[in-house]
């Protein structure tokens, strides 16, 4: 029967600590993803033998493939394949030839291999080894009736090209004709429930399809991300079932749609200032520098990006960018007169087409009753559009504070600058 559900399995005490995360499983979930392989659970299991083979006897019991990372070093805390061929009741037995290929591998270092690193080549009766040119711990992959269950090494620079020949090679071969077909929304100014609200009645109606679509919205910092996948047979049925359901979900949720294929904010904003042939140029308070930095990120941004100033002290908001400081006076640093003589000021001052302004209170001190940690004023200017300012309170920590500010000032050039509002 097809392979249809998955679950990972990270071994190591090290993931457990707040050092160390396990990043694997991403990139294993992506991977089966593509083969409609649904993963149903992934977990973290420290160097214990009691505590591994009870999620592995689960694990064997509720789904198709089961993925573990980890454990197949030489130590005596390297427990993966011990704990696999107990649960599985499969002896092992030294396979000769992986020994002198570790052994190889220490001599190219004009080293000599450890005994302990015999324990890399205990292999379980049935097992397939996965050659591991990259490490010393060969990976396993076995078929236990109809389950099968891969072992792989877990630092990610052996780990993912071992996987990938499992994928297109032994996984393949069992995945089945099904394939899951995914596009994404990314949306800012609207919350989640607001987003919930709009969309709902769609994906509700599609879900319930012939090719049913699953639907996932996830809130994150500064935007909300609608997830769209379906299972087909069929590449071109599957993607125009996504495609029509995407545009439904773009008739209702509007201008607040800023990406359908993945770009971030700042790659879209300079993609349109590019286009339109426009310059960029911000003058940033509280955010330090954040939103200069964003759009700078991306390969090829000095065809649009002319300057930055920070500018937290007042004196240096006169000096460097022009802000008056009667303004300033009476109005205080943190306020919407101030930040469009910001954007006022960035933009005389460079030539830029496109002038920024942000000032406000980041936190997590240095608010007030009146002005609270959290309040940002951004002011945009444009060419042939009115002056935009606006005040924004912001909840979280002070990082977080930041990047809502950015990300709301880039979304408003972008509507500025492709005229929509």
């Amino acid at each position: 029967m097809a392979l249809r559900t998955a679950e990972i399995i990270a071994v190591g005490s090290e993931l457990l600590g707040p050092s160390r995360l396990d990043t694997n499983s991403l990139y294993i979930s992506e991977r089966l993803a593509g083969f409609g392989i649904e993963l149903r659970v992934k977990s973290v299991v420290g160097d214990d033998r009691g505590d591994l083979a009870a999620r592995l006897r689960q694990a064997v019991e509720r789904v198709d493939v089961v993925v573990l990372t980890g454990g197949l070093g030489p130590t005596d805390d390297d427990l993966t394949r011990d704990v696999v061929a107990e649960v599985l009741e499969r002896p092992m037995t030294i396979d000769e030839s992986i020994v002198e290929q570790i052994r190889a591998r220490f001599g190219r270092r004009s080293l000599t291999m450890p005994e302990v690193n015999r324990r890399q080549a205990m292999v379980p009766r049935g097992a397939i080894v996965l050659d591991n040119p990259n490490g010393t711990a060969p990976g396993l992959f076995i078929d236990h009736g109809g389950t099968v269950l891969v072992l792989l090494p877990g630092p990610p620079r052996e780990m993912q090209p071992m996987f990938d020949r499992v994928c297109d090679g032994l996984l393949r071969d069992r995945a089945g004709d099904e394939r899951v077909y995914r596009t994404s929304i990314f949306l800012t100014g609207l919350g989640e429930s607001h987003v919930e609200q709009l969309a709902q009645p769609i994906y509700a109606r599609w879900r319930d399809g012939a090719s049913a679509v699953s639907t996932t919205i996830l809130a994150a910092m500064g935007q909300v991300e609608l997830h769209l996948s379906v299972r087909e047979t069929d590449e071109a049925r599957g993607l125009d079932v996504l495609d029509r359901v995407r545009a439904e979900l773009l008739a209702v949720l509007g201008d607040h749609v800023y990406s359908t294929d993945g770009r971030l904010m700042e790659e879209v904003v300079g993609d349109v200032l590019k286009a339109r042939g426009l310059t960029i140029a911000a003058a940033e308070s509280c955010t330090g520098g954040l939103l200069m930095s964003r759009l700078t990120d991306v390969a090829g941004s000095s065809a649009y990006v002319r300057a930055g100033i920070v500018a937290y002290d007042n004196a240096d908001k006169t000096a460097l960018i022009g802000v008056a400081a009667d303004l300033i006076t009476r109005y205080g640093a943190v306020s919407e007169p101030v930040a469009v003589a910001m954007a006022e000021g960035i933009r005389a001052r460079t030539g830029a087409d496109v002038g920024v302004g942000i000032t406000g209170i980041a936190g997590p001190g240095g608010g007030t009753p009146e002005k609270p940690v959290g309040m940002v004023v951004i002011a945009v200017m444009a060419p042939g559009r009115d002056a935009y300012v606006r005040t924004f309170n912001f909840l979280g920590a002070r990082a977080q504070v930041k990047f809502q500010s950015t990300q709301a000032a880039l979304d408003r050039v972008r509507r500025m600058v492709t005229d929509s509002r």
